[in-house]
């Protein structure tokens, strides 16, 4: 913070780019809502029960109408958010919580509000004694739920986000990413919190909503009150309360500098990506929902890169048909008119539509049995899945792609499955695109480290930078103790990018980085120098990152891009990087 009773400035993390300029509203985001507990006569039990289940209903209904929100959302904030949602109702419905409520209730006679009060204190120090890091961090989770619920029990409806002052600016120790999902960007200017990461969940939605953000902004709450003057620089990080009026004039200056720059970028839509030296780069977006693809196209993509097909999946009892799936899909195929769209098989796990599909989470899920290690163990859902999917190819350009890939036997099972539904289709007289591309994404260590087998057997990687940073330095991203560690620039990071892209070029087959790095154009010198042909990303981030494309020569800096993977000292790697970024 600087010196004096003024303006003060404080740092922290920017996870939403602009600059927000507006007044301070100060949001009460505790964990849970205090009540007072009181004893119940045994004659009400009963009536006590029944509020608890009619208060779940009602908060799972509210989650219904967060849930209709998330589908609109963009690229990865709405897979984010709906994973949450899912898994906030799956606590609401008959669950551990509402039994335990309802247990208590009658056990220690006391009321409905003060039930979920001690249930959820005991289920916060079950998990925070757990030694493991990923089942620890779900107790904000499992508070945030019952916030909600006593909030339903006493028919509260506000989240103090409600009649919000003209330009307001939030600030908050924390911000849940329902309540973030919530923020009207017509009405928020931006927010600023105490606590968060680059890659939390509140992250992900700012960012989709297009506000100026910064987290992880230590103290600050402390010398902020409701109408104070606020800046928040979401390119830099800095959040300066009560600014003079010269700081003022200079940001003023800066945002308007900074939307020129956005309009500007608009008029890049039909422009291709090449760099000054003529280097050809193929820019694709990341979706989930069938709804986005206006967005993807406006956005001048070339493509679909990376289509989740979880969203298939959401809020169903039921699991989707063959017919459901190709029906979802051949909307999406038709829609990008001869545009290449890559479609994720089914990546279940770790907190993701397990109830749906029978699976139990293990004692860690982000390690257990996921994505194509499910899938795998379940045949009949990856045939139907599959089926649809080479349906679709004969109707416009599709590629399958298989996530959290770690051995080469994964591969080859898949081919053969594909192998026999084609000729099975065939014989029946459907048409399908034969052969179709069948690729891998790089996203643990173990597949970066063994590229060079796995590219023999694919054909085409899409490197998953999220997952890749988060197991390779062993740290959960949405873990505020440990986030400021999550690094993508990290020397083991980059190394196992640039091998796994050195190796699909000795094989020649197509590569492309589909994470958050994808995205972020002050990484794309690095990524284009890895020899990486292809980025997708969010369709808001496209823009930007092609008008970082036309302004690089590529080589020229081939050979700074080797240098940064052979340094360990951070000091001189963090120069290099900055070298890079300014490069042209």
């Amino acid at each position: 913070m600087s010196p004096g009773r003024g303006e003060r400035v404080f740092d922290g993390l920017a996870v939403g780019a602009g600059i927000a300029i507006g007044v301070a509203h100060r949001h009460d985001s505790r964990a849970i809502v205090q009540v007072r507990e009181r004893k119940i006569p045994t004659a009400k039990v009963r009536a006590e029960q029944h509020r608890v289940l009619e208060a779940a209903a009602d908060a799972a209904d509210r989650m219904n109408s967060l849930q209709t929100q998330a589908k609109r959302m963009r690229g990865a904030a709405g897979e984010e958010l709906g994973y949450m949602l899912d898994a906030y109702q799956q606590m609401l419905g008959g669950s551990r919580l509402v039994r335990g409520v309802q247990k208590r209730i009658a056990t220690d006679r006391i009321n409905a509000e003060a039930a979920v009060m001690r249930e959820i204190g005991l289920m916060a120090e079950a998990f925070a004694s757990m030694d493991d890091p990923y089942l620890a961090a779900r107790i904000d989770d499992i508070r945030e739920v019952g916030r909600r619920l006593v909030e339903s029990l006493g028919k509260a409806q506000e989240t103090g986000l409600e009649d919000l002052p003209a330009n307001a600016v939030i600030v908050a120790d924390q911000l849940s990413p329902a309540d973030t999902a919530l923020l009207d960007p017509a009405q928020v200017a931006g927010l600023a919190t105490m606590f968060g990461g680059v890659e939390s969940h509140t992250a992900i939605v700012a960012r989709s909503l297009g506000l100026p953000a910064v987290v992880a902004s230590a103290d600050f709450l402390s010398d902020v009150k409701n109408g104070d003057d606020i800046i928040v620089d979401g390119s830099t990080g800095k959040v300066i309360i009560a600014p003079t009026a010269a700081t003022l004039t200079k940001y003023k200056r800066r945002r308007m500098a900074f939307l020129r720059t956005q309009q500007s970028l608009k008029k890049l839509k039909t422009v291709a990506a090449v760099t000054r030296d003529g280097f050809r780069i193929r820019l694709h977006a990341n979706i989930e929902l069938p709804a986005e693809i206006d967005t993807v196209l406006s956005s001048g993509a070339e493509g679909i890169g990376l289509f989740r097909s979880e969203f298939m999946f959401m809020n169903r009892a039921s699991l989707p048909t063959e017919e459901e799936q190709f029906e979802e899909l051949l909307g999406v195929v038709k829609k990008m008119n001869g545009r290449p769209v890559t479609v994720r098989t089914l990546d279940v796990g770790a907190d993701k539509l397990g109830d749906l599909v029978g699976l139990k989470p293990g004692p860690n899920p982000a390690l257990g049995l996921r994505a194509i290690r499910f899938s795998l163990t379940r045949r009949k859902l990856l045939l139907t899945q599959l089926s649809a999917i080479l349906r679709v190819s004969a109707h416009g350009p599709v590629r399958i792609l298989l996530p959290m890939v770690c051995t080469v036997d994964e591969v080859r099972q898949v081919r053969q499955i594909v192998a026999r539904l084609v000729s099975r289709l065939k014989r029946k007289g459907v048409k399908v695109a034969d052969p179709l591309p069948l690729g891998i994404m790089i996203e643990i260590p173990g597949a970066a480290l063994s590229a060079d087998a796995l590219a023999a057997e694919a054909d085409f990687f899409a490197i998953g930078t999220n997952d890749l940073t988060q197991y390779t330095l062993a740290i959960d991203r949405t873990d505020d103790q440990v986030a400021y560690l999550y690094n993508p620039l990290h020397p083991a990071v980059l190394r196992l990018i640039q091998f796994s892209a050195e190796a699909a070029s000795a094989a020649g087959i197509p590569v492309s980085v589909c994470g958050e790095m994808a995205g972020d154009e002050r990484m794309t010198p690095i990524l284009l120098g890895f020899g990486i042909t292809e980025l997708s990303m969010a369709p808001a981030s496209l823009p930007r990152v092609k008008k970082r494309i036309l302004d690089l020569n590529l080589s020229a800096i081939t050979g700074r891009v080797r240098r940064v993977t052979s340094e360990a000292d951070p000091i001189r790697l963090r120069g290099l990087l900055e070298e890079l970024s300014g490069a042209a």
